[in-house]
């Protein structure tokens, strides 16, 4: 009876176990997801999974010098010990496998329906803004002025000119570092920088047409900027926790001035560029406008707004109740 209950409780453990590294593998798909499309943070969908933290964390583990040298040294009993695999593997391998399978399909999506597709995210972000405010233990005027320097920040980022650069694999490298640790950070899109250095289409389809060097080249420098930049946020949460979590709010407010799904394309004067049009060859970009006519494609968009905004509500009531359980 005792070996027969035994085995009961380790099977059930095992089962427990694989529905983690299940639940954690969907997060990492929803985290790559999101890293697609252009103003929309990875950071930002492992805060509202819950995650967040936990990752910053494990990140910064694996890359600690203590780790490095457990690893030259072979100590593997040491490497595992220090390494939070169990979080990074299933995580890694489901970020990397939604970059993988779905890219064309989110290019025909942003391509197809953009402003439906923004107008979800719109929500799903606004509502991230809650949930981190909330996650602050104790409010006062120096996080809320770490908040208004966050937004302020993010809205002005959103406003840049995206610049001309070479299509080079150095270039793409040092894009790849610094959208990476964009990416991290909620409100600001890995994607969105990767524009900003005028490298997203290039960057966009070395994956589509599995151009293996420069998906090499991109990794190499997302590790790079990752395992940097992983150590500071890992600091300024142990030392600053609710500064930070101000400031990560104030970020992901100032980033919806990119989701905002109704646009309008004008030239900017005096910046050419070949190949888009525009007035006398001027590079076009973006304005937000409100929508021209109430149509069903405008009650759509509001719809979908909302239903991303409740449902990461309802995800956040969901973990507080776990939590509290």
């Amino acid at each position: 009876m005792t070996f027969a209950k035994s085995m009961i409780q380790s099977a059930a453990t095992a089962l427990r176990s694989a529905g983690d590294t299940a639940w954690l593998t969907a997060k990492g798909f929803a985290i790559g997801t999101a890293g697609l499309i252009p103003g929309v943070s990875g950071g930002t969908m492992a805060l509202l999974l819950g995650i967040y933290e936990h990752l910053v964390e494990a990140i910064r583990m694996a890359s600690d010098p203590q780790t490095l040298k457990a690893l030259i040294q072979r100590q593997w009993q040491t490497l595992l010990a220090r390494l939070s695999w169990q979080i990074l593997v299933p995580v890694g391998l489901g970020a990397l496998a939604a970059v993988i399978t779905i890219s064309h399909f989110m290019e025909w999506l942003l391509h197809t329906y953009p402003v439906q597709v923004e107008a979800f995210f719109f929500g799903l972000v606004a509502a991230s803004m809650v949930v981190v405010a909330r996650k602050v233990r104790r409010w006062s005027v120096r996080l809320a002025a770490g908040f208004v320097l966050g937004a302020v920040a993010a809205w002005l980022l959103m406003d840049m000119t995206p610049a001309q650069t070479p299509e080079t694999l150095w270039m793409l490298f040092l894009s790849g570092a610094v959208a990476k640790c964009a990416m991290v950070l909620p409100g600001i899109s890995g994607a969105f920088v990767l524009i900003i250095f005028g490298q997203y289409q290039y960057a966009l389809a070395a994956v589509t047409q599995r151009n293996l060097l420069g998906i090499g080249v991109i990794l190499l420098g997302a590790v790079v900027g990752l395992v940097t930049f992983a150590q500071v946020l890992s600091w300024l949460f142990k030392k600053q926790h609710d500064v930070t979590l101000a400031v990560l709010g104030g970020l992901i407010l100032g980033s919806l001035r990119k989701l905002w799904p109704w646009k309008e394309s004008v030239a900017i004067a005096g910046v050419a560029s070949a190949g888009v049009g525009g007035a006398a060859g001027d590079m076009l970009t973006q304005i937000n406008v409100l929508p021209s006519a109430w149509t069903m494609e405008v009650a759509v968009a509001l719809l979908l707004a909302l239903g991303g905004f409740l449902l990461v509500l309802l995800l956040s009531l969901g973990r507080r109740n776990k939590a509290e359980h």
